[in-house]
């Protein structure tokens, strides 16, 4: 199938997602996760109507930037674990880092935003299933609070929500625990109505499980394999 099939077969699967869940499909943003595949790749998806665009690498993505430059309305958002030392390069690169999980990478691109002139949305990335291979804040640990209560000063970067990628496993409702308390985790942030934060997007679904993430209370599925293909091997 072309790519345009499949984002047309993912829209599909989206929209069911939601009407299980009574919920509205434009709620629901879909982001193309076009790591390791090339510009033309990219293009195609979107000629086919996407606008929402995740990258895993800030070297990988610089070497793509240019040739894509000339795609004004896309948003371009990075989605892997960023270092610190790279959070500059990021900042310029992007308009989006939904994967904020520390304090001081909170710092190092509110600096480097602001020395741009400009404003980038940010996520607090989670690491919901507890895993020592996975980057994210505990949701259990000081640091979570450490970002939130930061927000006010960290006036260049706009908190918007939150991120988080489950423990993988072949049964997409195995996930559902965790995308459950995400939400919950979202709800109990968004109720205590914390200065400089917001909590809109909830970030989580990938292309084997997005649909039950949806039934949970997903703004954005993050979806790569369903629309480009198998990755080859790196």
């Amino acid at each position: 199938m072309s790519i345009s099939e499949n984002i047309a077969e993912v829209r599909e699967r989206l929209t069911a997602a939601a009407r299980r869940a009574t919920r509205s499909p434009e709620d629901i943003a879909l982001m193309a996760v076009s790591k390791t595949f090339p510009p033309e790749r990219i293009r195609e998806a979107y000629d086919a109507g996407l606008r929402l665009f995740g990258e895993n690498r800030v070297q990988e993505f610089a070497g793509k930037a240019a040739v894509l430059a000339d795609l004004l309305d896309a948003e371009w958002h990075m989605i892997g674990h960023l270092q610190t030392n790279k959070a500059g390069r990021a900042a310029e690169l992007f308009g989006a880092v939904d994967s904020v999980d520390s304090l001081k990478l909170a710092e190092k691109l509110d600096a480097a935003a602001r020395a741009l002139g400009k404003k980038l949305s940010v996520l607090i990335e989670v690491n919901v299933g507890g895993e020592a291979a996975k980057s994210g804040v505990s949701p259990d640990l000081p640091e979570l609070e450490n970002l939130l209560l930061a927000a006010p000063r960290l006036e260049r970067l706009a908190f918007r929500g939150l991120m988080a990628v489950p423990p993988f496993t072949d049964d997409p409702e195995a996930a559902r625990p965790f995308f459950r308390r995400l939400r919950e985790l979202r709800d109990t942030i968004a109720a205590r109505t914390l200065p400089g934060v917001s909590m809109d997007v909830l970030s989580m679904g990938m292309s084997h499980d997005f649909e039950v993430a949806i039934e949970e209370g997903s703004s954005c599925v993050r979806v790569g394999t369903a629309i480009f293909g198998e990755r080859a091997k790196t």
